[in-house]
């Protein structure tokens, strides 16, 4: 399968997995990007949604008066108002002769899902490369659990999450841990990359285990970074975990 990803609204993907001309769309904000991209030759052959903010679901229902028919798939939440399948956690799709997971990671919302696609994860503002969604709805508990759930897929699975925001991430997990080599290696990358107007996703899941400090909450370095926030040891990971995502709601590079 081929995976591409089709910029939207100011830092979005919209991303869009092929075989041959047909494609699973993800997370389509608006249509435009997906319209154009038909025009050189892209079939949709379904829609998968994973959460139900706007900059990833607008665009469907122009899709849908495009493609009338067009199988949706979404979490079971009211919020997403257009005729679609619910899935959620332990849900199996084959779509495009391909086995589709899903999972369910709240946390970012409450209602949350992600998708496993031949080894692509598409998981939407739950987790992004070098940092994590803010908690709109859930609660750090659910955050931790829902990273954690995502973990331990395999180091080479393809993190193709929903927005641009690594060169920012990465300046704060530089910030929580400073001497972490290989998140210096994924910094000088990801500058690379945007010189050059590329995107820099989709990671790797073994990248992000090395380099980012909300999936790394039991190492000592990252656990003295909350300590030194919270002016204490943390209780536990999900301490840790707490005490950074409310640092970086503030954290200004």
């Amino acid at each position: 399968m081929r995976l591409s990803a089709l910029p939207a609204f100011e830092d979005n993907y919209i991303w869009v997995l092929r075989e041959g001309r047909r494609a699973l769309v993800v997370d389509p904000g608006e249509a435009a990007p997906v319209l154009a991209a038909a025009a050189e030759g892209l079939e949709p052959a379904a829609i998968l949604l994973t959460h139900h903010h706007n900059d990833h679901i607008g665009g469907v229902h122009a899709l849908l008066e495009r493609w009338p028919g067009l199988p949706v798939f979404a979490p079971d939440d009211a919020r997403i108002d257009v005729e679609c399948e619910r899935v959620g956690e332990g849900s199996r799709l084959r779509l495009l002769d391909h086995g589709v997971e899903v999972m369910a990671v709240p946390g970012h919302t409450r209602s949350h899902i992600a998708y496993v696609v031949d080894g692509h994860l598409f998981c939407g503002d739950t987790l992004f490369s070098l940092g994590c969604g803010r908690l709109f709805e859930g609660t750090p508990v659910q955050m931790l659990e829902s990273l954690a759930k995502l973990a331990v897929l395999p180091a080479d699975t393809r993190v193709c999450c929903g927005h641009e925001y690594t060169r920012s991430n990465g300046a704060f997990a530089a910030a929580v841990e400073p001497g972490n080599a290989a998140l210096g290696a994924r910094r000088a990358e990801v500058e690379r990359l945007l010189a050059a107007g590329q995107p820099t996703l989709p990671s790797t899941l073994g990248s992000e285990r090395e380099c980012n400090p909300f999936l790394r909450c039991e190492v000592p370095a990252v656990r003295a970074a909350a300590a030194a926030r919270l002016g204490r040891e943390p209780a536990d990971a999900v301490e840790t975990f707490a005490a950074l995502r409310a640092w970086k709601d503030v954290f200004r590079a």
